[in-house]
């Protein structure tokens, strides 16, 4: 057996004079493992060999093959533990990373870029470290011809660029082509509009007195399902905005050619949970062809600190939705879910919805569509969810209240807001002190207590999301957002061929569309995936509005 030392030896050092300027790889593991263990089992034999019959003896050559046996796999295990600890070890996904097949929207052109330059990537904590999403750079957000089904996202908004760019690029990535931005405030400011026209995909639609010459000729007006929210202040009045603007975006996606249509707010998130790939597309090409609307429950943000700046990449955790849960561990979990609080979300839980670009489709609230002619086919997902960030800053307060005109008054907020908890929090953003404030939002919003946080993920209340947050940095840290905003002002934008020319300023006529049916198109001929129900003889005898998720008084009626 000695004999077999020398090649083995020569073997190994081979090995590990070549692991100096390359990983360590497996055979190499193999041949310091053989080399380790004949070495013992010559110092065994050896032993036996000059063993004596006595009974001293006997012990001593018996403990020292015990001790040699012991040591060999803690040797092995520590050699093992410091190549890990080296990064020496080629595992499936550094295997994976030199295939260089194209993702979705890459730009295959450029792709032979040195795999041995750093992107300069971040940690969410600012350090240097691995790649996250490399393929930014690459990346052509120009792609709505690529993409089926064609997907746009349509939202009335006045927050700024520090909120609706991230908003816009996260969506982009998960497969949306185009957005309908109905802007005003802040949004149709020109440091924020001069930006948004420059991004591919985007049309703007300014509140112009033609805007709400157009919108008060809307059949809307006429039909009973909306009637009960006209004329009336905040929540009832955004409502119907949202309601008119949604219908004027039916008509520019048809123009477009769009598939889907979803209404999506600037502080909500899609998460295509249970989609290959963490795509959008590729969920709702799954969708059966007699399905009409996709709904997707929300998930609320629960921040855990009072300092939020960007709740985007900040914030992770997040409650499930009733329908994604089992009825007794909502129920069993309900009180403590809620922490004094009105009810179980804070703001609304009845989520959001996608539908297919049918003849007739009509808006039925921010929350829903209908259909003019007939009952809509709907289907509920069970896994992907629109993750709503709820009052995710302490400023939320002062800037909801800046909104609305209404007094402080527990008689008049029932006029302005619709759930419970937005009126508690404009009495208290309109009455009480900052320090006050603060108090209240750390009682009522932020979540601190660990225990409670640890027992309420075990029962599956608590959730913890990382991908929007991962997606979101990866867009930031490779500089898109800061070229995006840099290239607007310095009026580079042929940089951005695809935009279209009635972006190009802020004109009256950007927010008129054309009249006309909406004209149909095929369906995606795809099984779906796991789904909560489906239900094609529905009744919406009036628009849906925002509605809070089922209370205590529920829990008789859903035992029955």
């Amino acid at each position: 057996m000695s004999n077999l030392l020398p090649p083995i030896q020569h073997q190994v050092s081979t090995s590990l004079s070549k692991s100096l300027h390359n990983p360590p790889n497996f055979h190499m593991i193999i041949y310091i493992y053989i080399y380790i263990t004949s070495i013992s089992l010559c110092s065994l034999h050896s032993l036996m060999a000059r063993s004596r019959p006595s009974s001293v003896s006997s012990q001593a050559s018996t403990s020292y093959p015990v001790l040699l046996l012991t040591l060999l796999p803690l040797t092995l295990a520590a050699f093992a533990f410091v190549l890990q600890w080296r990064g020496g070890f080629n595992d499936s996904i550094s295997l994976s990373s030199s295939d260089h097949r194209e993702l979705p929207g890459m730009d295959t052109t450029n792709s032979s870029i040195s795999s041995s330059k750093s992107f300069g990537c971040k940690e969410l904590s600012g350090r240097s470290h691995n790649q996250s999403f490399p393929y930014y750079r690459n990346w052509k957000f120009n792609f709505q011809s690529d993409l089926r089904p064609k997907i746009c996202i349509t939202t009335s908004t006045s927050a700024g660029l520090e909120q609706i760019l991230p908003w816009i690029f996260y969506h982009k990535v998960i497969g949306v082509s185009s957005f309908f931005l109905f802007v005003e405030g802040k949004a149709a400011s020109p440091n924020v509009s001069k930006v948004l026209v420059t991004v591919p995909g985007v049309k703007l639609i300014y509140r112009t007195l033609e805007l709400e010459e157009q919108q008060a000729r809307s059949r809307i007006w006429n039909e009973t399902w909306l009637a009960n929210y006209f004329y009336k202040p905040c929540n009832s009045e955004l409502f119907v905005k949202q309601s008119l603007n949604m219908e004027m975006a039916i008509i520019m996606a048809r123009e477009a050619s769009m598939d889907w249509i979803i209404h999506v707010d600037t502080d909500e998130l899609i998460h295509p949970a249970g989609a290959p790939e963490y795509s959008l597309t590729q969920l709702l090409s799954d969708v059966p062809a007699n399905v009409d609307m996709v709904v997707f429950p929300n998930y609320e943000s629960c921040v855990e600190r009072d300092d939020i700046k960007e709740p985007f990449t900040e914030v992770s955790m997040f409650k499930k939705n009733y329908e994604h849960l089992p009825t007794d561990v909502y129920f069993r979990n309900y009180k403590e879910a809620t922490r004094g609080n009105p009810n179980y979300f804070l703001t609304y839980g009845n989520g959001k919805s996608a539908a297919r670009i049918h003849d007739h489709l009509r808006p039925n609230g921010a929350h829903r569509w209908h259909n003019y002619v007939k009952y809509p086919n709907e289907m509920k997902l069970g896994e992907a969810a629109i993750l709503h960030y709820t009052y995710p800053k302490f400023s939320d307060l002062t800037s909801r209240r800046d909104r609305c005109r209404c007094k402080p008054t527990k008689d008049d907020v029932k006029r302005c807001f619709m759930l419970e908890f937005d009126r508690i929090a404009f009495i208290i953003a309109s009455t009480a002190t900052e320090e006050e404030m603060l108090q209240w939002y750390r009682e009522h919003v932020v979540w601190t207590e660990n225990s409670l946080k640890l027992k309420l993920m075990r029962n599956g209340i608590l959730t913890r999301i990382y991908a929007p947050m991962v997606i979101i940095q990866g867009l930031r840290e490779s500089g898109l957002f800061r070229d995006v905003i840099v290239r607007a002002q310095t009026n580079q934008t042929e940089i951005f061929p695809s935009v279209e020319k009635s972006n190009s300023g802020k004109s009256a006529k950007s927010g008129v569309v054309s009249s006309g049916k909406i004209g149909e198109n095929g369906d995606s001929q795809a099984t779906a995936r796991r789904v909560l129900q489906i239900s094609d003889n529905g009744s919406f005898p009036s628009a849906v509005p925002p509605q809070s998720p089922p209370g205590q008084e529920d829990i008789d009626v859903e035992i029955c």
